[in-house]
């Protein structure tokens, strides 16, 4: 279990570098507090979750350490991934761009309260991961994997991308920018593609998913879908 805390750390801080990068470079300056607010609202909730799951649950945390495009078993998957993965790195640079070239103006006030929504979502992941231990980053029903149906699992059926859904929409505005909502847009588009084409997985290889997904009306947004 060492080897999971060690890669957990290490890509912790792969990730918070390489968000930095994605931030400044396109910035070209340091000084951009809303790339600070932003980094800031979204490191310390990750780390957070990152150090109380090592210690509660190392077995969650290495399921979400084997993620990304190459990690999927499902070559459609494959290609979700692969969409999400350019999508997610285009809505922080041209959200980035948009605000030094001030392509849109987003009020202050608007930075502020979407970095609010962007830590709050990760309480949403946090939410999700002490409901759900065999939360994995990639789509696979392991032996022994217990269906669950209570907590936010009893409003959506997929309250993981709804976490999701919710900071990829707060997180251009919380930079400063609204043409990054269009990449916001598209990678809810994917999300709903791999809720779908999850739930037909689960419907073949999780016991008890159908009674589930009969009873649990909603995917993703409580009374709309």
């Amino acid at each position: 279990m060492y080897k999971v805390t060690g890669t957990a750390i290490s890509g912790f801080f792969r990730l918070v570098f390489a968000l930095m990068l994605l931030i400044f470079l396109p910035h070209w300056s340091i000084n951009y507090w809303q790339g600070w607010a932003y980094l800031f609202s979204f490191s310390i909730p990750v780390l957070f979750i990152t150090l109380y799951f090592l210690k509660t649950d190392k077995g969650l945390i290495e399921r979400r350490t084997k993620a990304g495009p190459s990690a999927e078993k499902e070559k459609i998957q494959v290609v979700i991934q692969s969409i999400a993965s350019v999508a997610v790195i285009g809505l922080v640079i041209v959200s980035v761009l948009d605000h030094k070239l001030q392509w849109s103006v987003v009020p202050d006030y608007i930075c502020i309260l979407s970095n609010v929504f962007t830590a709050g979502s990760f309480y949403l992941i946090y939410k999700v991961f002490k409901e759900n231990s065999f939360t994995s980053a990639i789509i696979i029903v392991e032996e022994g994997q217990k269906l669950i149906s209570t907590g936010l699992y009893s409003f959506v059926r997929h309250p993981m991308y709804l976490g999701a859904i919710i900071l990829i929409v707060f997180t251009p505005l919380s930079l400063g920018s609204v043409f990054g909502l269009f990449f916001s847009f598209v990678l809810i588009i994917v999300i709903a593609f791999r809720a779908i084409h999850e739930e037909k997985y689960l419907l073949i290889n999780l016991p008890g998913y159908k009674v589930y997904y009969e009873k649990v009306k909603y995917r993703l947004i409580p009374y709309f879908w």
